[in-house]
């Protein structure tokens, strides 16, 4: 998949279109995370410098990887959910883990994960961090239903659902209204690693993937190229409301 470079339709509005920035997709491949995230912290960092700098969509793989978000509660890293004395950290841990500038509790990263991090200017958004993780929800959910999966949302639980079992995680930072990280969808690939901590600190969460769903194989990329066409059609139910609601509508 190539880099891509997409402008939405218009809207019903032509002054309100014509703020609509564009969103730059990129197709990385499999990618270290510490890369990842210097790369994430370059583009916010040339967004706050220049405005016009466009919004970004970062879509790869990482190697084996947890993270953990900001929080004191650093139960979810143990396998148990309780805090024991040798437990907590990363010891335990049988890949590097990462304390990153995001909400929510431990989650892993790793191979046959599609990762996206979309690094969108909310200014231009309403500065309504609530609606852009449900526009997240809602791009994964849409994208997921292309493939036959039907999935959803769950009241106060961030992230895509199947039933009970979990295929997309959403943890996002904002840096002066520009968003990073992102979210993770479960395609194929090795769920095990989840087994070591809580996920999302969330007690007896059942991980699944679209292979686990459906029984076929998928391969990252095609997903990611299929998510790609999805959000370029799709960021502008992201600004829409707020364009239009800009010129009294």
């Amino acid at each position: 998949m190539k880099a891509a470079t997409g402008r939405v339709g218009a809207l019903r509005r032509p002054d309100a279109a014509e703020r609509r920035p564009y969103l730059n997709v990129r197709w990385l491949g499999r990618m270290e995370f510490a890369r990842s995230l210097g790369l994430q912290e370059e583009i916010v960092a040339k967004k706050r410098a220049d405005p016009s700098h466009p919004d970004e969509l970062l879509l790869l793989e990482h190697e084996p990887v947890y993270t953990i978000g900001r929080t004191p509660d650093q139960s979810s890293l143990s396998a148990t959910g309780r805090i024991r004395r040798g437990e907590l950290g990363a010891a335990h841990l049988p890949h590097p883990l990462f304390a990153i500038n995001r909400g929510g509790q431990a989650t892993y990263h790793g191979p046959g994960q599609l990762m996206g991090y979309p690094i969108i200017d909310l200014r231009g958004c309403g500065q309504d961090l609530h609606r852009y993780l449900r526009w997240l929800e809602q791009l994964l959910i849409e994208m997921l239903a292309q493939y036959e999966i039907a999935a959803a949302q769950r009241v106060s639980l961030t992230g895509v659902w199947i039933d009970d079992r979990k295929i997309a995680s959403i943890g996002v930072g904002v840096r002066h209204w520009i968003t990073m990280h992102g979210f993770a969808l479960n395609v194929c690939g090795d769920l095990s690693p989840f087994n070591q901590i809580v996920p999302c600190g969330i007690d007896n969460v059942a991980m699944t993937s679209m292979e686990k769903e459906t029984g076929q194989p998928f391969s990252v990329e095609t997903v990611a190229a299929s998510l790609e066409k999805l959000a370029l059609n799709r960021i502008g139910d992201l600004r829409v409301a707020d364009a239009l609601s800009a010129v009294g509508a």
